[in-house]
């Protein structure tokens, strides 16, 4: 069995940017509470032991790697298992929407108030150049996939990674330039994330994501303008992931990045 190699697409390239974003928005504290909610939601609907709850595991290791304390990771544990009191009731919610150009966009949602979510993310569509969507009608565009992300070590190859994963269900593994991402299907994410990690190699998350099946191009203008959307969306307390399928080329993203 082959395992694709492909070539960067707008979501490897829209996810190496995402990486950049977390590492800014990570200063700023609002990833960090967005961590520490999944963390909270994982040990409720799994329990509070990793070793058998490996959403909860996936959780930490992300919360982790981008610098949360323990500290907050543990009374995050405790408040969803219930040893600790203040735990909330977190509803997922999925919304769907067109940026500007006719790019979809996907919002997931983790809320204990679902009017106010609702009225936060329509109120940044509509001041972004953007519209909520009908259920139904933007979320085929995309699919539900593992995403394992595997930061370039000295010496490491894509070679590498493909063999790493190769019998643990991956479909292919994509060169984002500062990681390699391996993709599989979304019930599969935990055994290539075991194959990486038996591997001995180091990874950044492990996770269930929405990547686009279907693209549309845009030009710097549009990136701009996308982005723009996208961060005000994950300006909201209540929006965990933002989902969009636009694809840039290599340009329009180096023109991108020289603005900023």
């Amino acid at each position: 069995r082959t395992i694709g190699r492909s070539e960067m697409s707008g979501h490897s390239k829209w996810a190496t940017t995402k990486h950049k974003k977390a590492v800014i928005d990570a200063k700023r504290g609002k990833l960090f509470a967005k961590l520490v909610k999944n963390i909270e939601v994982a040990a409720r609907m799994g329990g509070p032991d990793p070793s058998g709850n490996p959403t909860l595991y996936d959780a930490i290791q992300k919360a982790k790697k981008t610098s949360v304390p323990k500290d907050n990771i543990d009374r995050a544990v405790k408040r969803g298992s219930g040893a600790e009191a203040g735990g909330a009731q977190y509803d997922t919610i999925m919304y769907e929407g067109y940026g500007p150009g006719g790019v979809a966009v996907l919002v997931e949602c983790l809320t204990d108030n679902r009017n106010r979510a609702a009225a936060e993310v329509r109120l940044a569509f509509s001041r972004n150049g953007g519209s909520m969507a009908d259920p139904g009608s933007v979320s085929y565009l995309f699919s539900r996939r593992g995403v394992v992300v595997v930061p370039k070590a000295e010496d490491l190859t894509e070679d590498d990674v493909l063999v790493a994963v190769l019998d643990a269900g991956a479909e292919e593994v994509n060169d984002l330039g500062e990681s390699f991402e391996v993709l599989s299907a979304a019930s599969d994410f935990v055994a290539v994330r075991k194959a990486v990690q038996e591997a001995g190699l180091d990874y950044d998350s492990a996770e269930a994501s929405f990547v686009p099946s279907v693209e549309v191009e845009v030009d710097v203008d549009g990136v701009r303008k996308v982005l723009r959307l996208i961060d005000a969306l994950e300006d909201s307390d209540d929006v965990q992931n933002v989902f969009a399928n636009f694809d840039a080329s290599d340009e329009v993203m180096a023109a991108l990045e020289d603005e900023d």
